[in-house]
């Protein structure tokens, strides 16, 4: 009965305004790691995504930060007060500082059209494949769209990768188009392939 409670709750995006220079370009795992060690009881929760930091990339492997950048966890409403705590934090990710503020719970909103800067579906690489598992994983969830993998600046597929402890996870940007409201909403609570915690599979409207 509580699993389907909280399955069913209502989810939403808990947005830390944050302080700091510059981060890794690669930062999904440390983040996780770095609110992981400050919040215990959220490792392994099955429930929690969080996304990539967003800022200007400097071309040398580093973001810079803005006043726009935002550390954003994806969960159920019901699980805000679990995270809240993260508010006033200081985070070491691989020597570069952050703190976090008071955050601002923005729920979540459909569009027919959503984008997940990296997907990663273990042991399917090659595009061909990759694009099959990823519309394989849509029909389980009973969500009907139109999936492609997403260009690059330069016009190609947009391949991607993440390191996390040392192995790196080969990915693609993924866009999904042609949804209805109410699976526009499933997707970006459910998300694809795997590594949700680290930044990957997380979906959010195209502008």
């Amino acid at each position: 009965m509580i699993s389907t409670l909280i399955q069913e709750a209502p989810y939403a995006d808990l947005s830390f305004e944050l302080s700091g220079e510059k981060l890794p370009l690669d930062h999904g795992y440390g983040l996780y790691s770095a609110i992981s060690t400050q919040v215990p009881k959220i490792h392994g929760q099955s429930w929690l995504s969080i996304h990539s930091i967003n800022g200007i990339p400097d071309k040398q492997g580093s973001i810079k930060l803005t006043k726009n950048s935002r550390v954003k966890l994806r969960l159920p409403v019901d699980r805000i007060p679990q995270v809240f705590p993260l508010a006033g934090s200081s985070f070491n990710i691989k020597g570069n500082y952050i703190r976090l503020y008071t955050p601002q719970v923005l729920m979540l909103q459909p569009s027919p059209k959503l984008t997940a800067r990296i997907v990663v579906i273990s042991k399917y690489l090659e595009p061909e494949f990759f694009l099959k598992a990823a519309i394989a994983q849509l029909v389980h969830l009973g969500i009907k769209g139109d999936v492609s993998i997403a260009s690059n600046p330069s016009g190609g597929l947009a391949r991607r990768v993440i390191q996390i402890k040392g192995h790196i996870n080969v990915g693609f940007g993924v866009e999904i188009s042609g949804l209805n409201p109410k699976d526009s909403l499933k997707l970006q609570q459910h998300g694809l392939g795997g590594k949700h915690r680290m930044g990957c599979g997380i979906f959010v409207p195209i502008n």
